[in-house]
């Protein structure tokens, strides 16, 4: 027997809610000194039910080769990652046009 999503009432192959919960988020990503010159960027407006952040976080850390954590649904990475964020998450399948990037 097929599981069905209690959301949208489809089979779990044909469910469309992660996907129309990823094209109503708007992300924002910039960076912000701290203590001692350190830098971090900051990932939010990801939708914390949609997806689990701390997996999302452990493979940003991954990906960008550095630390990072999870603090009131948003992600902070260590160091400067503004320019190459954006690929990497497109390449994770959320939307370009969500994703804004701030100086």
């Amino acid at each position: 027997m097929q599981e069905i999503c209690p959301r949208c009432g489809l089979p779990k192959e044909l469910c469309v809610c992660r996907e129309i919960a990823r094209e109503q988020q708007k992300i924002t990503v910039y960076s912000i000194n701290r203590k001692f010159g350190k830098t971090v960027t900051i990932i939010e407006g990801i939708d914390e039910k949609g997806k689990d952040l701390k997996e999302l976080t452990k493979k940003l850390k991954s990906r960008m080769a550095c630390g990072g954590t999870v603090k009131n649904g948003v992600i902070e990475l260590q160091g400067d990652h503004k320019d190459k964020i954006k690929d990497v998450l497109i390449e994770m399948g959320f939307l370009p046009d969500s994703i804004d990037i701030r100086e």
